[in-house]
């Protein structure tokens, strides 16, 4: 059950920062007159988050609030899997293992087809 309990809460705090992330974005957007819809959106550049967060950029907000939003499930699944380990429940380790494989064949697709 406490297993249940902690992913739980993974889940809703990954959530809670995504949608705070987001929020924080579209307040800069609004703060700064700027329409999401205008020419020149800057792109998702992971290597450029940093920079984008510490200048207050609307964008590096959006950006990073989505990729917590996408990455909270991987990761809760990513803990099932440890903790199905750790309890010994083989079959739900394969199921989590199988479900993580699945994520990963997705993204890199997604990268490969970009």
């Amino acid at each position: 059950m406490e297993l249940e309990r902690a992913l739980g809460r993974l889940i809703s705090v990954g959530t809670l920062l995504a949608v705070g992330l987001m929020a924080v974005g579209v307040a800069v957007m609004v703060l700064t007159a700027r329409s999401p819809l205008e020419a020149g959106a800057a792109s998702f550049d992971p290597a450029a988050l940093p920079g984008q967060l510490i200048a207050f950029r609307a964008e590096g907000f959006l950006w990073l609030g989505l990729a917590v939003a996408i990455a909270t499930p991987a990761g809760r699944v990513g803990a099932a899997l440890l903790g199905y380990t750790r309890r010994g429940e083989r079959v739900m380790v394969a199921v989590a293992a199988a479900i993580l494989a699945v994520i990963a064949v997705g993204v890199v697709l997604g990268v490969l087809t970009g």
